[in-house]
């Protein structure tokens, strides 16, 4: 459909085919691609809710749905229907082609994209008033006027003949520009909640606002009823957009009533805790809805303990991910949507703990994505993918093509493949950084030289250990990818880089870059305790620091939080991260963490009330607290080393691409009892330094040290203290 230069902005069309059938087929599997979104109908049946993923797998190409129709076929008449939404703009999620286009393709050629189809522009679906959303978001504010709408278009009984319809406009075939390539979905269409009544008893209204308050902050399309007299303007927005919405404009959605009794669906998602419908005065409300979207995964992982901070911490961890969870992993679901790679990194780990599998094809898709869009020059940069940005951050790379990035993904999903199809890319992008005579890492600025929100920033040594990070993950994969003269090369520089790194920058109390003036990092030295670069001689120093310095954006935390526990600090590292966190966890009125320690003005970045890289203790309270971590990749063989510190009880499960994991632990005085139930043989590391008995299944063992070897099985374990 040709629209005008000036009018390209936020265009909806139909697109429509009517054909017939002989026989119904047992399978019809539609190829659809579309710039940007498309609802498609069959038989008068809305088949799927928001198709299509925002542009794209590399800074060319396309990403296309595949469908099975079949069930919603009949013998004879059949109509399909595509509602095209074309954003018609850049963001930081999105790199628009600069056409609004549909591809479809099929085994039933007559359903093939061609001449035969018609096209209408759907001229009641236009942009409401400013303030516009901010330019990293590639949405606009949808308005719908009612008065201009065909609502029955994509009917079967609706004939093509009349009704603005036009044949369409053939650009070509499969893989001209501007689309180019189709790159099949990988990831699930997304799961619908259904639509949620609100009941009208209990709203709150306040003059010309009704306020709804939603179970928690999700992702969802506000729906109305009413009767009114045509021109009436209905706005819809949410607390996101009006109060806590990151110190920038972001979506919201109007609705231009005609005469009578209607109803609308505003199909651009928003998100908040508060839904608010300003309604004019002589507008009956008959009633309020809204419908939930999401990624297609489910909660299957858990955590409880004795602790009720812990428990609330992860409760609202859990939901931060799930939101910044759609077409790609963002950082959140108002300002801006975007996969900045460092929370992903987070987000990732955090999703193997709390999700089934279906979520780690999103994880796949993030690493993909971010080694497809490489420069000419070898840089990598986010968030991808994006149209109106380019710029590397180079801490936030490192971290995401090494050891917590791509290692980790295949440690928990066994996933070789991608480990082939990215380690080249990769290697070239090491390669862009210079080492010194002595082995340690030339400070290389990229674009943006950023490190962390917050002050007290020892760059040097951040940027050093992020490298140093990045070689242990690519020394991982090396060997698993059978390179043995890339493994030797990065094993010497591992075995040379600690040896300078501390006979450099340690001083004894801490480490520090002599040229850097500020206050000791705790950044820095959570980062050298995880990489093993410093040796356990130096923990009762960095305990120090850790007990002194608080720097760390709630992004950085995380690290400090897993490094305290690595170095068997436990209760410590608990106290820690409550005084951290208790601000944004105690407040009752967010189901979601914030970007900062406080919102707006007095967070970070801008300060979202919703940001995917807070919630990094979710991982830790299953990986470190009840131990669990794939010992080979793919969770073939287990590994269980839980430091339950002064808890009285704690227990986990997690949802494996082998099966589920679950651990369960109780202490009192006396002894701590486990239960353990393994889909795979598990090497299992006792929680007391020392015992007096072990039963295993009410039988005793003599056994001598901390650890144990573990069958597939039900294991229920006592230690005497």
């Amino acid at each position: 459909m040709k629209t005008a230069s000036a009018d390209s902005v936020n265009v909806w069309a139909g697109f429509r085919k009517d054909f017939k059938l002989s026989t119904k087929p047992t399978a019809l599997v539609l190829t659809i691609a579309v710039d940007s979104k498309y609802w498609l109908y069959i038989n008068d049946q809305l088949v799927i809710f928001e198709g299509g993923l925002k542009r794209g797998p590399n800074p060319r190409d396309t990403y296309a749905d595949e469908v099975d129709i079949a069930k919603y076929l009949t013998v004879g008449e059949n109509t399909i229907s595509l509602k095209v939404w074309y954003f018609g703009k850049q963001g930081f999620s999105h790199n628009s082609s600069g056409k609004l286009g549909l591809y479809i393709s099929s085994s039933h050629t007559a359903l093939n994209s061609n001449a035969s189809w018609m096209v209408k522009r759907l001229r009641e679906y236009q942009t409401s008033d400013d303030p516009k959303p901010n330019f990293r978001l590639a949405e606009s504010n949808i308005l719908y006027d009612a008065s201009l709408a065909d609502e029955a278009w994509f009917l079967k009984k609706k004939s093509t003949k009349k009704n603005g319809f036009q044949p369409v406009e053939v650009y070509g075939p499969k893989g001209i520009a501007p689309w180019h390539n189709l790159y099949v979905r990988p990831i699930p269409q997304w799961k619908d909640f259904g639509l949620k009544n609100i009941d009208l008893a209990t709203i709150r209204q306040h003059g010309d606002t009704i306020k709804v308050k939603l179970p928690y902050n999700m992702q969802f399309t506000p729906y109305l009823k009413v009767e009114a007299k045509a021109g009436q303007l209905i706005r819809m927005l949410t607390d996101n957009n009006t109060t806590y919405n990151g110190s920038t404009d972001n979506v919201r959605a109007a609705y231009k009533c005609r005469d009578g009794v209607q109803e609308y669906e505003s199909l651009g998602w928003l998100n908040g805790h508060e839904l608010y419908y300003i309604i004019p005065s002589g507008v009956k409300v008959l009633g309020l809805s809204y419908r939930e979207t999401g990624y297609d995964t489910e909660f299957t992982g858990t955590f409880n303990s004795s602790n009720t901070f812990l428990n609330k911490l992860r409760e609202k961890a859990a939901r931060t991910l799930y939101i910044t969870m759609r077409d790609n992993y963002m950082d959140c679901p108002d300002r801006e949507r975007a996969q900045w790679t460092g929370d992903a990194v987070l987000e990732a780990e955090e999703a193997f703990y709390a999700l089934s599998p279906s979520s780690h094809q999103l994880t796949r898709k993030w690493l993909k994505e971010l080694i497809d869009w490489q420069r000419i020059d070898g840089s990598l940069f986010s968030p991808i993918p994006a149209g109106n940005w380019s710029k590397e951050l180079p801490d936030q790379i490192l971290a995401s093509i090494g050891y917590y990035g791509t290692w980790m993904y295949y440690l928990h999903t066994g996933d070789r493949t991608l480990l082939v199809e990215t380690y080249p890319q990769i290697q070239r992008y090491l390669a862009l950084w210079e080492i010194t005579d002595d082995g340690l890492v030339k400070f290389r600025d990229g674009d943006w030289t950023w490190g962390d929100w917050g002050e007290n920033k020892d760059m040097l040594l951040l940027y050093n250990l992020w490298y140093y990070l990045a070689v242990k993950g690519n020394y991982e994969v090396a060997k698993v990818l059978n390179k043995p003269q890339d493994a030797a090369k990065y094993l010497s520089f591992m075995q040379q880089f600690k040896k300078t790194f501390n006979a450099r920058y340690w001083n004894g109390i801490s480490y520090r870059d002599p040229a850097y003036s500020g206050r000791t990092d705790d950044r820095v030295h959570a980062l050298a305790v995880l990489a093993g670069i410093a040796e356990e001689s130096f923990y009762p120093a960095i305990k120090r620091v850790f007990s002194l310095e608080r720097n760390a954006s709630p992004y950085m935390e995380k690290y400090v939080y897993e490094a305290m526990y690595q170095m068997q600090l436990p209760e410590e590292a608990n106290r820690r991260h409550e005084e951290r966190f208790a601000t944004m966890v105690n407040n009752d009125y967010f189901t979601t963490l914030f970007e900062g320690w406080g919102i707006g003005k007095d967070g970070f970045g801008g300060g979202t009330v919703n940001h995917a890289w807070s919630g990094g203790g979710l991982t830790i309270m299953s990986a470190y607290i009840c131990g669990i971590k794939p010992l080979s990749p793919g969770y073939k063989t287990i590994a269980i080393k839980p430091q339950i510190g002064n808890l009285t009880f704690a227990d986990a499960r997690v949802h494996s691409v082998n099966g589920y994991i679950k651990v369960s632990i109780q202490q009192d005085s006396t002894e701590i009892r486990m239960q353990l139930d393994l889909p795979a043989d598990t090497e299992l590391t006792l929680p007391a330094k020392s015992y007096k008995a072990v039963t295993i299944n009410n039988e005793p063992v003599a056994s001598k040290g901390n650890l144990l070897s573990l069958a597939k099985g039900r294991w229920t374990i006592t230690l005497k203290k």
